[in-house]
């Protein structure tokens, strides 16, 4: 048998549940004991029950925490280059394939989401347009 790691994560939507693995018993099952709840977001810690954490117990928290973060970042911008993909394959299909039902049921909502979304890059991009020659002025 491999050896497994000394705590595992299991996923939830704004974190995880910290669970320590332990073999080392009579019947060499593995048990999972509940140690913390995690939330990444805001970087709440609880621990379960009376559990009171340990500082390796906290580091390893830590450490998670900064890979969790860091994968759903990578995630979040591929989730953007996926929706890039997705509006020109959307384009094309208006173009060459959609009836004139599917396109009643879909023009407006799609028509106010690009709109929303045109107003808030334009927005940021004269935020840092703006940003950038107050910065190159004060040099």
């Amino acid at each position: 048998m491999t050896d497994l790691p000394e705590f595992y994560f299991r996923i939830r939507e704004n974190g995880a549940v910290m669970f320590r693995v332990d073999t080392e018993n009579r019947q060499r099952r593995i048990e999972m004991s509940e140690i913390a709840v995690i939330n990444v977001r805001n970087g709440n810690i609880r621990p379960h029950g009376d559990h009171v954490l340990t500082e390796d117990e906290r580091e390893v928290i830590a450490e998670w925490m900064e890979e969790r973060r860091a994968i759903l970042a990578e995630r979040d911008l591929d989730d953007i280059h996926r929706a890039i993909d997705h509006l020109n394959l959307t384009t094309q299909w208006v173009q060459s394939r959609a009836s004139e039902d599917e396109l009643d049921s879909i023009t407006d909502r799609l028509l106010l989401a690009m709109h929303d979304l045109r107003s808030v890059l334009v927005r940021k991009k004269a935020d840092r347009l703006i940003k950038a020659q107050k910065a190159e002025n004060s040099d």
